[in-house]
């Protein structure tokens, strides 16, 4: 499943392809995903400039002035540029040409599993119901030790589900909450009330150079994007996720997997108290 880092990317690849261009046309095949794509959506987005392209948590959102283009890559979508003329798979369910012909660039939304999104937003995106209940950003200033641990007060759930909680803290998925912990020292198990305000300084920052290392790599879930260095390689620097029996690199114990709320979890029993 795309994450932060993997929708960071994207986000950064299309902005370098595209942003400031003209949309000239959208050919959309698919009339719904995980919600129906919005009648005349096609028409509504012809002829207008891509002004800028953000994110918040997981959701892109292509900025046209009167309105956003949220794109979300559920659990199997991806962008990527591809050729014009390029000739779409069962699974391409959009593109969106930007130029005029002889100058086009064009961007191409697959999802096989169809549980991403296409909407069109007008007025403040952030009030949409999809991004209101949104929590922190990681990557953030306001994301601080002492911010974690007021949120934290009262949740007797193991602070490996509590980061991943999105109306706590967007972004952070199983992939990066396992190794964040890892670098902490911290037991995934641990009811997150219990952490102190020093433990939980030691938390924060790994969880941001976690991140901003697999933004740096590529991400390590998505096979294709629209990033210009190809298919990302964080999956190679893993010191705990899907490492189960395999020795810490730090202390020789093999890595344990247990299960967390329908999710798997990986850890070193002796480096993570």
């Amino acid at each position: 499943m795309p994450e932060l880092p993997e929708v960071e990317v994207t986000r950064r690849g299309i902005a370098a392809g595209v942003a400031g261009r003209r949309l000239d046309r959208a050919v959309l095949r698919a009339p719904a995903l995980r919600y129906p794509v919005p009648a005349g959506l096609a028409r509504r987005l012809a002829g207008r400039t891509l002004r800028a392209v953000e994110r918040r948590g997981k959701y892109l959102l292509l900025d046209f002035g009167s309105g956003h283009l949220l794109i979300h890559l559920g659990m199997s979508g991806s962008l990527r540029f591809v050729a014009p003329g390029a000739r779409p798979g069962q699974h391409d369910h959009a593109d969106f040409v930007f130029g005029a012909k002889g100058n086009e660039r064009v961007l191409r939304y697959t999802d096989p599993r169809r549980f991403g999104a296409l909407l069109w937003l007008e007025g403040d995106p952030l009030a949409h119901p999809l991004l209101a209940k949104l929590g922190i950003e990681p990557l953030t200033r306001a994301f601080t030790a002492k911010w974690l641990h007021a949120a934290l007060r009262g949740k007797s759930v193991p602070i490996k589900q509590a980061i991943m909680d999105g109306s706590l803290v967007v972004g952070v998925g199983n992939i990066y909450a396992s190794e964040s912990l890892f670098d902490a020292g911290i037991d995934p198990r641990t009811p997150a009330q219990r952490l102190s305000l020093a433990r939980l300084g030691l938390l924060v920052p790994e969880i941001k150079k976690t991140l901003r290392a697999a933004i740096r790599a590529g991400g390590s879930s998505l096979r294709d994007f629209c990033g210009p260095d190809g298919m990302g390689d964080f999956q190679t620097r893993h010191q705990v996720y899907d490492r189960a029996g395999e020795s810490c690199a730090k202390c020789g114990t093999p890595i344990r997997q247990i299960r967390q709320g329908q999710r798997s979890t990986y850890f070193c029993p002796r480096c993570q108290r």
